[in-house]
């Protein structure tokens, strides 16, 4: 039985929760924060442009794309998205950003990403890059 994966990621931002949220809920931002990968919208949500529904094709150098599509959207507060198509060597994925406002024109990223590796080595290669990868990125964010 494969194992599930979990990658934990809490960045704390010098910005409002707004503006962490509207940044990071637009699809075309998260290549900021998954270089290599370049994401391109491919469908707005049913009731907002990033709400439910909204789905980016996710394209990695070297392998096939594949869509993420948001299921969960709570502005100013959570966004939750699981690859609903496309070929990739993990199964099982769902990704979760909690957005926590504390005050001060200061706020708190806990950004989640489970699932499974396809064979059992793969799990934990994929987690290893997106741990740092994701990390790396949101450090980086210009906020």
């Amino acid at each position: 039985m494969l194992k599930t994966q979990q990658v934990k990621i809490i960045q704390e931002f010098n910005a409002p929760v707004e503006k962490v949220f509207a940044i990071l809920s637009e699809h075309e931002n998260l290549s900021k924060i998954f270089t290599p990968a370049k994401v391109t919208r491919i469908a707005n949500g049913e009731d907002t442009r990033n709400g439910v529904g909204s789905a980016r094709k996710m394209s990695i150098p070297l392998s096939p794309s594949f869509v993420e599509t948001n299921l969960v959207y709570q502005e100013n507060e959570l966004i939750e998205y699981a690859i609903t198509s496309g070929i990739t060597p993990i199964k099982n994925h769902r990704g979760v950003m909690k957005f926590t406002d504390l005050g001060n024109n200061r706020t708190r990223l806990d950004y989640t990403i489970t699932f499974k590796g396809r064979l059992p080595f793969i799990g934990p290669i994929v987690k290893a890059a997106l741990q740092n990868g994701v990390s790396r990125g949101l450090k980086k964010l210009k906020i």
